[in-house]
């Protein structure tokens, strides 16, 4: 195996193993599962496949941010990955449950230090047709593969600041 150029660190209140939440939404399940499966996929790529990643899942975007902010509060995971499907359902405005998200998954980020990756998509118009659907299924892989790149530049990059213990 080759040597993978990210280092993720290991703070002193977290455990010798590197561990990385991934919190996704059942809502279009089928499609968000994607994200997870790139996620790995580029983290096995990065040469990280032997940091575990632990897999919870909420019942939509919106309960997303508390998972979050417990499990980095636990201590036990360098990175969360978030990933979700916000669509428009036609019963309220959805833009308000994604920007809800989004913020509450920034407030986690920067109140308990823990990196916070968003892969919780919201499309402008989305349609239950099997072109969307074939569509976002792939988009969401790819969405995984991006969080699994910027969450090991950033672990990489958190790892190099002189921060006191």
């Amino acid at each position: 195996m080759t040597q993978s150029p990210y280092q993720i660190p290991v703070h002193a209140a977290q455990s010798a193993e590197a561990r990385i939440a991934f919190v996704q939404s059942s809502w279009h399940g089928d499609i968000v599962d994607q994200c997870r499966q790139g996620f790995l996929e580029a983290m096995a790529g990065l040469g990280l496949a032997d940091n575990p990643v632990d897999g919870f899942e909420v019942p939509g975007a919106f309960e997303i941010p508390l998972h979050a902010k417990l499990l980095a509060k636990s201590g036990r995971y360098v990175a969360i990955v978030a990933a979700g499907f916000v669509v428009d359902g036609g019963i309220y405005r959805h833009e308000f449950v994604a920007q809800s998200v989004i913020a509450g998954l920034m407030q986690v980020q920067l109140e308990t230090e823990t990196p916070v990756f968003s892969a919780v998509l919201t499309p402008h118009q989305y349609q239950e047709s099997e072109a969307q659907r074939r569509f976002f299924h792939d988009h969401f892989r790819i969405k995984g593969a991006e969080a699994a790149e910027a969450c090991a530049k950033t672990l990489k990059s958190l790892g190099r600041l002189p921060i006191a213990a």
